[in-house]
């Protein structure tokens, strides 16, 4: 199984950082697709950063890159895990919105059961802190037509880890526990989703 890690956005992506200027998305998402990649090629899972560049890679670029894994390894041999963090304004102001969620494409996909495997791992991890979910239709992740989870071949979630324009939300992300929750809520629920496909 290939695991393709994206980390969304790029250095030059505007307004893509907290309201005091200190925190950048993009440097935050390749920290943590670093340490998630490394972590399951520890673990012998075969996983690779989607966007390795600095700049922002455009979407119909991120998506002919996984698609292309998907021709070469077979789509039900690759999974995709694109990783953000949420914000409630354009970045000007500190907001009240808070909470980690995950998304996965309109309609019941196997990325439905990706996505629940995470689900599962952040309601263990992110125990105190506010998780946003929907249930409406069984399960705890939010669908949504974002562009990447819509036009990849392979089961895709997207996370939004918490909010980087609510100060609570942003002292745990930046903290060594918050961080450590995080990577350890996407290695786990990867790994879990990977061992449900192993035949009984």
């Amino acid at each position: 199984m290939k695991v393709l890690i994206d980390n969304g956005h790029g250095e030059f992506t505007p307004g893509k950082r907290s309201p005091d200027g200190e925190f950048c998305e993009w440097l935050f998402n390749r920290e943590i697709s670093h340490s998630i990649v490394a972590a399951l090629n520890a673990s012998g899972i075969t996983a690779e950063l989607l966007v390795p560049e600095t700049e922002d890679i455009p979407l119909k670029e991120r998506v002919s890159r996984v698609n292309a894994a998907c021709a070469l390894y077979g789509r039900q041999n690759v999974i995709l895990i694109s990783i953000h963090v949420n914000a409630a304004g354009n970045g000007s102001k500190w907001l009240n919105a808070r909470g980690w969620s995950c998304y996965t494409s309109k309609g019941r996909t196997k990325a439905d059961e990706l996505a629940t495997c995470i689900c599962n791992e952040a309601l263990k991890n992110f125990a105190g802190h506010h998780s946003r979910t929907d249930w409406s239709d069984g399960d705890a992740d939010i669908e949504e037509d974002f562009y990447i989870l819509k036009k990849t071949r392979c089961p895709a979630v997207l996370t939004e880890n918490f909010f980087m324009d609510n100060r609570e939300d942003l002292a745990y992300i930046t903290s060594g526990e918050g961080k450590r929750a995080i990577i350890r809520t996407h290695v786990d629920g990867i790994i879990s989703f990977l061992n449900d496909q192993q035949p009984k």
